[in-house]
């Protein structure tokens, strides 16, 4: 008897780079990774969407379409190239308005994509439909999604095979356009049991001929044991990796799984042990140059209790590794899980996982519930559709008092269509300005990414790749991956005889400015009144995101002056006392230390 034929994709080049470098990879650094791929015979690739879409323009100075272009170029016209799309979010964190999430599906087809696979991480179903309706629309492939996780021990009310059954049941009553359905847990912290359970019962409701997938992490340790079952189950699909971005925070690693079939009735893709060799050994030469963190070659027992995803974790770590508080990382994994659970449960999966993260990473540095990041807050009061449960009523409340905003049960895409800077035609002006032309790609580029997607656009965003310097092996402060000083221009804080200055860097005979910073550092930093006035200092390290006063302006006690960003979330300064801005010792994008002054109020 003929084993049963598995459609394997390779993940290496989306969710594996995502998972283990947090997407900072260059093109042309991986392309003959691709090639090689190719040689091997894969023919199914995650090449792009998720958070790679935007990572590229944040922080490798490299065009998201352009990449995809000539990802389609190497693997030919007949290869599936596959994208992450989180159904109205699209490739954004926050919620789009129709004619961006129908401009999302309109370029992701003109740049090289044959399947986006779709996903709403709260399970509302109303959120697939209309990007369902966009993706067929410019005749792709929609690979619909239900998102899994396991809930933290003891808690109930969600993520069991009937939950999973009621949201694919309103899947099939929606009657929403879709070529196949994959089963995406990001956390990677499914039991095997409640996988095989689950995978039964979809095909017992959708039959034998849609095509049924599941994507997982290794994260938890539980992966290869979660395909096996799944593959007991009926599934006609599985994603894997190739090493060195294979197992730890990302998918199983595709000779590991080649390996767990042996002896059983299943031909993985028609992949052979000898091609896979030699496709990973010039994968490995092309990464050999990255940092990989340590915590992306781990497997950890303790991620159920997060539970904290594979694609963001890396993400998150390196984010605290740039913002000094690598050090609170299992505090703020602890944290997770009363966020999670007061959170209503929402699957922890980008952009919900963010969320949670934000949330939990402000519970510790601020004190518990000090303050709401502005996406967990946005979450429970509804304005990224209905929560798997209701969230805590308190901490409802709490969002509803420190964002301003009243709970609401309307549409988000309803919401979305309202708000000006969702619209096209307000880019598309944004653009004109700026003296940028206003394409379609450019307008969703300034559209997704917001000032990150403009500087890009004017040439002005940062590369921010982590490779390994000889010169840092003993040297335990060196930051792996910084721009060698060639490319160093910006603002940076150094230290000289024990006192801190900030000090900018600029090619030419630019007029350099050295400013005394102040060395004042606490975990709730204190103002510090002298006669020169009463410095503001920075909550926590990050970059200076917006300047909302100028100097010579009056303002009042706690009257928010500018907004920092940590973490991806915006964290407000505000005035300590009533009083003139008399000084500000920042610029916008600036990294500051957690203490740093940025102003002084006379």
């Amino acid at each position: 008897m003929s084993k049963k034929y598995i459609d394997i994709m390779d993940t290496t080049f989306r969710d594996g780079f995502q998972s283990v470098f947090g997407g900072r990879v260059l093109m042309n650094d991986f392309f003959p990774a691709v090639e090689a791929a190719k040689e091997a015979g894969i023919t199914h690739f995650e090449f792009g969407g998720g958070a790679r879409f935007q990572s590229l323009f944040f922080y490798l100075q490299e065009n998201a379409f352009e990449m995809m272009d000539k990802f389609r170029e190497i693997v030919g016209p007949d290869a599936n190239l596959q994208t992450l799309a989180r159904g109205i979010n699209t490739v954004m964190l926050d919620t789009g308005s129709r004619e961006l999430i129908d401009l999302h599906a309109k370029m992701f087809a003109k740049h090289g994509t044959t399947t986006i696979r779709n996903f709403d991480a709260l399970n509302d179903v109303q959120n697939l439909e209309y990007s369902a309706e966009c993706i067929k629309k410019y005749g792709l492939n929609h690979e619909v999604v239900v998102t899994l996780m396991d809930l933290p021990p003891g808690c109930t009310g969600a993520h069991d095979v009937a939950f999973y059954e009621k949201t694919l049941r309103q899947i099939l009553n929606s009657s929403l356009p879709f070529d196949s359905l994959c089963f995406k847990d990001a956390s990677g912290t499914s039991s095997p049991q409640k996988i095989y359970e689950t995978i039964q019962m979809a095909r017992r409701l959708v039959g034998n001929d849609t095509h049924i997938r599941l994507h997982t992490h290794e994260t938890a340790g539980v992966s290869v044991a979660c395909y096996l079952a799944a593959l007991e189950a009926g599934a006609d699909g599985i994603d894997l990796a190739a090493s060195p971005v294979s197992g730890g925070t990302s998918q199983p690693d595709i000779l590991t799984m080649l390996h767990a079939v042996k002896g059983k009735n299943y031909d993985l893709g028609g992949l052979e042990i000898d091609k896979i060799l030699k496709y990973q050994d010039v994968l490995a030469n092309c990464l050999k140059d990255y940092f990989i963190p340590p915590e992306a070659t781990q497997v950890s027992p303790l991620i159920p209790f997060s539970p904290m995803p594979g694609g963001a974790l890396t993400a998150n770590t390196q984010m605290m590794r740039d913002n000094g508080t690598l050090d609170k990382f299992s505090e703020v994994i602890k944290a997770m899980r009363e966020v999670v659970e007061k959170g209503g449960y929402g699957t922890s999966v980008t952009p919900v996982s963010q969320f949670y993260w934000q949330q939990a990473y402000a519970n510790v540095m601020f004190g518990p519930w000090k303050q709401i990041a502005p996406g967990y807050g946005k979450m429970v009061l509804g304005y990224f559709g209905k929560t798997p449960v209701e969230p805590d009523a308190e901490v409802v409340k709490l969002a509803a008092e420190k964002l301003k905003l009243e709970p609401t049960k309307e549409n988000p895409l309803d919401i979305a269509d309202r708000d000006e800077k969702k619209k096209i035609s307000v880019w598309k002006q944004r653009l004109e300005i700026e003296g940028i032309e206003a394409t379609e790609e450019n307008i969703f580029i300034a559209a997704a990414c917001d000032e990150k997607g403009i500087a890009f656009l004017k040439g002005e965003s940062p590369l921010n790749v982590r490779k390994i310097d000889s010169v840092c092996e003993d040297n335990k402060d060196c930051k792996l991956g910084e721009n060698k000083m060639a490319n160093a221009n910006g603002n940076y804080t150094v230290v000289v005889d024990g006192q801190k200055f900030n000090v900018t860097i600029a090619e030419g005979n630019a007029d350099i400015q050295v400013t005394p910073v102040s060395n004042t550092v606490s975990s709730a930093p204190a103002p510090v009144s002298s006669n020169g006035g009463t410095e503001v200092p920075a909550a926590v390290n990050g970059a200076v995101w917006k300047i909302l006063v100028k100097e010579g302006d009056r303002v009042e006690k706690d009257q928010q002056i500018m907004i920092l960003e940590a973490m991806k979330m915006e964290i407000d300064i505000t005035a300590p006392v009533s009083g003139v801005i008399t000084k500000i010792l920042v610029e916008n994008t600036q990294a500051v230390d957690e203490g740093q002054t940025l102003a002084i109020i006379g």
